[in-house]
Order: C-alpha cells, then structure tokens, then sequence
C-alpha cells in the first residue's frame, strides 16, 4: 500500500511538532515512526521518538548530545502501538522538553 509521513503541531507557537510516518501493506500497519520534535534556539531538536527499528516496539527519550535512552514498549499490534505513541507525546510534550532542556534522558 505503501507509507504516509505527516506533521502534527503541538504547541501554538509552532515550535513543537510530532512528525508521523505509518508503512501500510495489504491494509495492515507493518512499521511506524512516531518523533515528538522542539524548536530551542532556532534550531530543531529530536527529543522522544517511537519506532520499531530493532525488530521490537520501543520509545527512545534522546538529549542534547543525541544520546539516547530505549524503553521496550509491550505491545505487539502496531496499530495500537502508534495510538499509543501519538497519545503520550501529545499528554507529556512539555515534561519531555524540560527533562530534555535539563539534560536528563
């Protein structure tokens, strides 16, 4: 079927977005990003990203040094997975940007 990328906004001064890409194939979701992304000094920085690279659902909490922190995430259906990861992005964007901003992963 193939993949749908989009940008949602989170914050009303446009500078905290979550960016969405789903790989459909024969109507069934097979791969998902989901990466809640800030805008600090002008410049865009990844701060929580959901995807299933390693084989395996998992949220990946990332500081300024681009060091990252893996969390295995129990749910085997993407498509609940992706619910999931847009929900808590967009419940938590703000306590991930400050633990972000202070450095914590």
């Amino acid at each position: 079927m193939g993949s749908k990328e989009f940008t949602k906004e989170l914050s009303l001064d446009r500078e905290d977005r979550l960016r969405i890409k789903i790989e459909v194939e024969k109507g069934k979701v097979i791969d998902v990003v989901v990466q809640y992304e800030s805008k600090i000094k002008d410049k865009w920085y990844p701060i929580v990203r959901y995807d299933c690279s390693h084989g395996f659902f998992h949220r990946d909490i990332l500081n300024k040094k681009g060091e990252k922190t893996k969390q295995v995430i129990q749910i085997q259906n993407l498509k609940d997975a992706l619910t999931y990861a847009e929900q808590d992005i967009k419940d938590r964007w703000e306590w991930y940007k400050e633990r972000f901003k202070k450095g914590i992963k």
